[in-house]
């Protein structure tokens, strides 16, 4: 975890959430995502509370909101899934602009829809002002376990190089006059697979063997030793602990 690594999600920029240590950000995202999910679904108001509370920290770590949409777009599979609830859940009906729907379905899929886009757009949010070197180091902080920590690394490090092999033989392929068409070229696509797979794990073994012979025991070395101070927790803390208020009053309220 010495070099950095660049991802799509990271938006580079100065701010006060971007300058917070990493493990700070990540424990504050959890708790907020516990408290949301904790929110009795009846308190529709604690929901836009909670969304505001997002505004304001898209606002203070420099994230157009654009940007945040467009990546909220993942979680498309979920918004059909919700959408389908009133009409296949059983229970009660009631009308809705002529439709016969589900009142438990209907209350299910505003359940997901809420809680899943404010838990989503905190994830966006967290990958945008933490590059993943220090999203690790955070999580090697947090005490979470080294083994799972390395397994996370190795797959981030090596995911772009595995992509890079699949762009290289689909080139190959290309310039041998190959386009897929259909299900009888199924069979070099296989092969193309197959082929990739052992180049994969040819080179994951000659990684290993040089680490090995660099001294790697099983463990990684920890070579920026991240820390926080005090206001730094207080700062992260500000947004958990806002929710909890929120999901505190939904409950006497409700």
């Amino acid at each position: 975890m010495g070099a950095g690594h660049a991802h799509k999600l990271y938006r580079h920029a100065r701010s006060p959430v971007h300058a917070l240590p990493p493990h700070c950000k990540i424990a504050a995202v959890f708790c907020f995502v516990l408290v949301v999910v904790a929110t009795p679904r009846e308190a529709l108001w604690a929901f836009g509370l909670y969304a505001l509370l997002l505004a304001v920290v898209t606002a203070a770590a420099r994230v157009p909101a654009a940007f945040l949409l467009r990546r909220l777009l993942i979680e498309v599979p979920f918004v059909a899934f919700a959408v389908l609830l009133p009409f296949v859940a059983q229970g009660e009906r009631v009308s809705v602009w002529g439709l016969s729907l589900s009142e438990s379905g209907l209350w299910g899929a505003w359940n997901i829809l809420a809680k899943g886009t404010l838990g989503v757009a905190a994830s966006v949010l967290l990958a945008s002002t933490t590059e993943l070197r220090a999203l690790l180091l955070g999580l090697q902080r947090l005490r979470m376990p080294p083994l799972l920590v390395q397994i996370a690394s190795f797959m981030i490090r090596y995911g772009d190089v595995v992509t890079d092999e699949m762009r290289r033989m689909r080139i190959a392929r290309e310039s041998r006059g190959f386009t897929a068409r259909g299900v009888r070229h199924w069979k070099v696509l296989a092969t193309s697979a197959g082929a990739l797979f052992i180049r994969s794990y040819e080179r994951g073994e000659r990684v290993h063997l040089a680490m090995v012979s660099r001294g790697y025991t099983g463990t990684m070395p920890v070579i920026d030793e991240v820390t926080a101070t005090r206001a730094q927790w207080t700062y992260a803390a500000a947004l958990p602990l806002a929710a909890l208020a929120v999901c505190l009053t939904g409950w006497m309220l409700t």
